[in-house]
């Protein structure tokens, strides 16, 4: 089940924020501490067509409760006596608010600037007094951060337990709580009106990570990190499982320490791991195995060997697009050579590249805005290094942006989009499908432009077939790249 936290400023508008939720929660949290005057609570609930959760939250909890603790303490009572299906009590003061007719009590911990490391104290403390429902909140920057959380839904208690984190690992608690059986999880009705920053909506739990279809059968697919192209990669992919893998679905990681990721991967049965091209050079340790000899990985399978297998699926598209582009100069000895190719960026998506490009036998140069970031990674391949602040003087075929952090202007630091000329062939790997803003001014300069999301398709559709054994259908792939 979801539920759709609602936090109102007046009576009027709390209603229609109330009717607004029950068309797509299952269960409405409706927080007082954002209300300007008292409210009737008990019109409220009673204008609710789902079951109500009703809160105050203090100031210390990420609320907006500005009056006296006795205040909330009395509009509490006041709210349970009214009736709602759910009351939310903080541990502290769930003693001074007697159990009232059928109203259950969620017995809440929260804190505000780490993972709780005592969740069994914790839970037992809430147990004893008169918890019916056990919630945790706490931040979640990462899936380190969030791990505790799932470790404690996962286990089997005498209560169930519910929790937010404070964060974008968030989603990845909340797909998790639904396989392990949380009896629901929290979702915004809309961005702009999340409860906390990173807060999943429920457009978002439902068009791209297909909620309804989780269950304690449901295997996932890791994505390794959370991100405008991430998304559309979960959204293309379980489109596709849905017609050859029913019980496969995506799950969205957002990467701490890359030495904890394996064990957690291992805990969570997870065999294969979609890599966000910005940690294709993070995650290279993780792999036991390359496959075509990549030095970037943007996905890791593990075998029947019990060894992650990486490979490179953008590497592999991205040289093909560009070998398309550029036609074949009739050497024997690479499709590409005689190219002058300038790599843009120096990191693992970069690297990659690089190693591609030079198989071809293209002419290879690099630059970044650290020079010597740049300069590491052209002698590691052997290729040339070019100071940034020459660029401009460099003559190039083809261009390749392959760093999503390059910014594109005429400040220190920036590049300025004079240097790509009518003619010169451009091919984005920064975040494909998202076009950089270099990508967008060099097509206004008349380049020759490879389309990020031409690469991307060619790059899920070849991840996909590495995963499943099966081809992606073509109805995916419109359908993740519909609305974006």
């Amino acid at each position: 089940m979801i539920c759709v936290t609602i936090a109102p400023v007046s009576r009027k508008l709390a209603k229609a924020d109330l009717l607004n939720a029950a068309r797509f929660g299952d269960i409405i949290e409706l927080r007082l501490d954002h209300l300007a005057k008292e409210p009737d609570v008990k019109d409220l609930v009673a204008a609710a067509t789902k079951p109500v959760i009703v809160s105050c939250r203090r100031r210390q909890d990420g609320g907006a409760w500005d009056d006296s603790e006795d205040a909330r303490l009395l509009l509490l009572r006041q709210a349970i006596a009214a009736g709602p299906a759910y009351i939310e009590l903080d541990l502290d003061i769930a003693p001074r608010i007697p159990r009232f007719g059928k109203t259950q009590r969620i017995i809440a911990f929260t804190r505000l600037d780490q993972p709780e490391e005592d969740i069994e104290n914790v839970f037992n403390e809430a147990a004893a007094k008169q918890a019916d429902i056990v919630k945790f909140t706490w931040p979640t920057p990462t899936m380190d951060d969030a791990w505790p959380l799932l470790k404690a839904v996962s286990q089997k208690r005498r209560l169930p337990i519910v929790g937010i984190g404070l964060g974008r690992a968030d989603l990845t608690f909340s797909l998790l709580g639904l396989k392990y059986g949380s009896p629901w999880i929290y979702a915004a009705l809309e961005r702009g009106m999340e409860s906390y920053p990173g807060e999943p909506t429920v457009f978002e739990l439902d068009e791209i990570y297909r909620w309804r279809e989780i269950n304690k059968d449901t295997v996932f697919i890791g994505i390794a990190g959370i991100g405008p192209a991430q998304e559309v990669t979960a959204k293309i992919l379980n489109a596709g499982l849905q017609q050859v893998a029913p019980d496969v679905r995506c799950l969205p990681i957002e990467v701490g320490d890359v030495r904890k990721l394996r064990p957690m991967l291992d805990a969570l049965k997870i065999r294969a791991l979609v890599i966000a091209n910005r940690l294709s050079r993070q995650l290279v340790p993780l792999a036991d195995v390359f496959r075509d000899g990549a030095g970037t990985v943007d996905l890791l399978r593990k075998k029947r060997d019990d060894q992650w297998h990486g490979s490179s699926a953008l590497t592999q598209s991205a040289i093909g697009a560009l070998i398309g582009a550029c036609g074949s100069t009739g050497e024997a000895n690479g499709a590409l050579a005689h190219r002058n190719i300038l790599v843009l960026g120096a990191g693992g998506i970069a690297a990659g590249l690089i190693r591609a490009c030079l198989n071809e036998h293209g002419l290879v140069s690099i630059t970044a805005p650290r020079d010597a970031d740049a300069q590491s990674l052209a002698q590691e391949f052997n290729c040339r290094f070019v100071p940034f602040h020459n660029i401009y003087a460099t003559l190039a075929d083809v261009a390749i942006i392959a760093d999503p952090t390059l910014k594109c202007g005429v400040l220190q630091g920036n590049l300025n989009p004079t240097m790509f000329k009518p003619g010169m062939t451009v091919l984005d790997t920064s975040d494909p499908p998202v076009e950089h803003p270099l990508f967008v001014e060099a097509r206004e300069r008349g380049c020759t432009m490879i389309e990020p999301a031409d690469v991307f398709t060619a790059q899920i559709a070849r991840q996909f077939h590495l995963i499943t054994g099966k081809d992606l259908p073509g109805a995916a792939v419109l359908q993740g790249l519909a609305d974006d």
